[in-house]
């Protein structure tokens, strides 16, 4: 018996307890309060209430308040009139379970189906499938966080105890005039037909939440909904950390990585075309697989290749110095564009170029390279493809200042590929006999492309031919 007691123990804790701990104490995988200077998130659990939620409506379009409302399956089930009306008046709805009952007493399959039908409820009303949920008292188990990865958890800042009619409506509003504040997010309940809560207590939260909105509209604050919450705090974190400096830390491994840097390409005879040029190369054996590059040439085992870096001292430079993504790209773009005829006017001058096939390098860059006459190639799977991935991504931790969310990105795509071109199609377009201007390829530079920058613009820093393997 006693052991059995003791597996409970273990069971609960890991499954329930921890996992409600973390969530509501550190904020993880949860959105609890926001950065913000006059936004407010007011959030309405348990309803749709056929006698206080078009009340509260009514209320919150008097004073052109938006707010957000975790419905329970069952009630807005009876009622999806209501759930027409908040959304045509611009509320957020989310879920809050089809019944009112904890995670922790029910099993992740059930959790999942109670979550799914309350969805279905919501969309079929509205048009509009949910993507924020609330579980039942803020409480979620292990599988939660697995589980509903295309759902926001959304807790809260402050709650007030307004569901026991006991507190009154004078002492509610005392209590929530002191989470009168920009970024506070407001758990606050339309129906009391749920456990524990006594039927008629929406009525004193009507009087109270009265008085706090003419008081925050007094104050010049705006009561938004929590999907405006989560973009105001998404932008002012990103504008704070554009104005704060890297710590000591990552100033630090930036600085021992360029010591680095310059030690590579002094051990492996790394060439510096001159005059600021964002290129740098070293003649050597090609490794790989063979290549059939677009104009029909080919470059197999042992040939010799010009293989292409950039000068990642410059890109650092330039990427802790740009606020915008987009001046990255046009800046490597118009680099790029002087720097090939000034590698080929280099490359013209040396000897020992009799033998060599082609310029080659691996990057990141998934568009745009097209435009200066190279063939995009995919690096085969394999060790060296999974090293080089995992180099790149680290460089791209140290040269960007935001590298560590840039590679949290689910959008951007974070694989290398191989970038070729012949030496003789390269000498065609860029040497001193082409006699010709070279493309401009700011065309490359489609909206598609510049939703891709926070990939290409530190991976491009990183053409490298492996500074860490070879292939």
């Amino acid at each position: 018996m006693e052991n059995v007691l003791l597996w409970g123990f273990y069971f609960l804790t890991f499954y329930a307890f921890l996992p409600g701990f973390i969530s509501r104490t550190f904020g993880f995988r949860v959105f609890k309060r926001g950065r913000a200077r006059e936004e407010i998130a007011l959030t309405f659990d348990d309803g749709p209430d056929p006698v206080y939620t078009p009340r509260l409506l009514d209320l919150l379009r008097k004073y052109g308040a938006k707010a957000t409302f975790f419905v329970v399956g069952v009630h807005a089930e009876q009622h999806p009139e209501l759930l027409r009306r908040m959304a045509e008046e611009g509320h957020d709805i989310g879920i809050h379970n089809y019944v009112h009952k904890t995670n922790w007493l029910m099993r992740p399959g059930t959790v999942k189906k109670q979550i799914a039908r309350t969805s279905g409820i919501i969309e079929q009303a509205t048009g509009v499938k949910p993507v924020y949920y609330r579980p039942p008292w803020g409480i979620v188990n292990l599988f939660d966080f697995a589980n509903l990865g295309y759902l926001q958890i959304i807790l809260w800042s402050a709650m007030f105890g307004d569901w026991r009619k006991r507190v009154g409506a004078e002492r509610l509003t005392a209590r929530m005039m002191k989470k009168l504040s920009p970024g506070e997010v407001l758990l606050l309940h339309d129906c009391g037909r749920t456990f524990g809560a006594d039927e008629d207590a929406p009525e004193q939260m009507l009087q109270a939440l009265e008085v706090y909105l003419q008081r925050g509209s007094e104050r010049g604050y705006r009561f938004v909904t929590i999907g405006e919450m989560i973009a105001v705090t998404d932008k002012n974190r990103a504008r704070e950390k554009a104005g704060r400096k890297p710590g000591w830390f990552k100033r630090t491994v930036t600085a021992c990585w360029m010591a680095w840097e310059r030690c590579f390409n002094v051990l492996f005879r790394i060439v510096d075309v001159g005059d600021g040029s964002l290129l740098h190369y070293r003649i050597r054996p090609y490794r790989g697989g063979e290549l059939v590059l677009d104009d029909g040439a080919v470059i197999r085992p042992n040939d010799k290749i010009v293989e292409l870096h950039f000068d990642n001292a410059k890109l650092r430079q330039l990427l802790e110095n740009s606020r915008s993504l987009m001046k990255v790209a046009i800046f490597l773009i118009r680099e790029t564009e002087k720097a090939l005829p000034a590698l080929a006017r280099h490359l013209e001058s040396r000897a020992d170029l009799r033998d060599v096939k082609g310029l080659y390098g691996i990057s990141m860059i998934h568009r745009g390279p097209e435009a200066f006459g190279f063939s995009v190639l995919d690096l085969p799977r394999g060790a060296f493809r999974f090293f080089t991935t995992r180099y790149l991504r680290l460089l791209i931790r140290v040269l960007h200042p935001s590298g560590g969310e840039l590679l949290r990105d689910k959008n951007a795509q974070f694989y290398p590929r191989i970038m070729a071109i012949s030496l003789t199609e390269f000498l065609r377009r860029y040497g001193s006999a082409s006699g010709r201007p070279q493309p401009d390829a700011s065309d490359a530079l489609d909206p598609a492309a510049a939703s891709a920058l926070p990939a290409d613009g530190p991976a491009a820093a990183v053409l490298t031919g492996g500074k860490t393997l070879q292939q």
